[in-house]
């Protein structure tokens, strides 16, 4: 694990950092949780020509205090674009339970921010665990081009990162942090495990959940 005063790196599987709540006065502004990555390193004409850029999708598992667990990402909601942060869709809802929204599959050509779930600090009470993916929904499975890191940012704590590095597989489904809510912690664990589907990761990290086929 390295630390600096402005980023802690998670740099091993299993490397975990803890951010003490329990001293600190309560906050208002939103957790973002961030993934980034790399488009392609293919240059020229043939890579144009066969578009090789590297599409990935943000994701999450969530489960609450109260029991309830599903899914949020790409897949869970139409085009991309589910509904407002104040409504209740298939990409969460930052205003009220689940506290938990995926602001939209928009990673555009022109775009350097990547894709973000954000997380109301309000419902830190209600939320039990968090396990972050991404995957790569069409094209091969070229991690090691992807340089993808995801950032967990809360407000007035450096950043957490955890980067992906040059693993390599054929799997296009990648769990890279788990993030663990208490009343006086918030805990971000570095995963990094390849799953052939959300079902894989699924049994791999206890969820229990059912299981369909589903499209963007």
């Amino acid at each position: 694990m390295a630390i600096n005063l402005q980023k802690i790196t998670l740099e091993k599987q299993g490397d975990t950092h803890f951010i003490d709540l329990s001293k600190k006065e309560s906050f208002t502004q939103e957790i973002i949780i961030n993934l980034n990555w790399s488009k392609g390193s293919k240059k020229g004409f043939l890579a144009s020509l066969f578009n090789q850029d590297i599409d990935l999708d943000l994701g999450c598992f969530y489960e609450l205090n109260n029991g309830e667990k599903t899914v949020i990402d790409g897949l869970q909601f139409s085009k991309g674009h589910g509904g407002p942060k104040n409504k209740l869709t298939r990409q969460g809802r930052y205003t009220a339970i689940p506290w938990i929204w995926h602001t939209g599959d928009d990673r555009g050509a022109g775009s350097g921010s990547g894709e973000n779930i954000i997380v109301n600090p309000q419902g830190i009470k209600d939320i039990k665990r968090m396990v972050i993916y991404c995957f790569i929904y069409d094209g091969v499975a070229k991690w090691q081009e992807t340089n993808a890191v995801v950032t967990v940012k809360v407000p007035g704590n450096p950043d957490i990162e955890v980067e992906m590095g040059k693993q390599r597989s054929y799997y296009k489904f990648c769990a890279i942090a788990e993030v663990l809510f208490t009343p006086s912690s918030i805990g971000v664990k570095k995963l990094v495990t390849f799953h052939d589907s959300h079902a894989d990761c699924d049994k791999k990290y206890d969820w229990g959940m059912r299981w369909t086929a589903g499209s963007k």
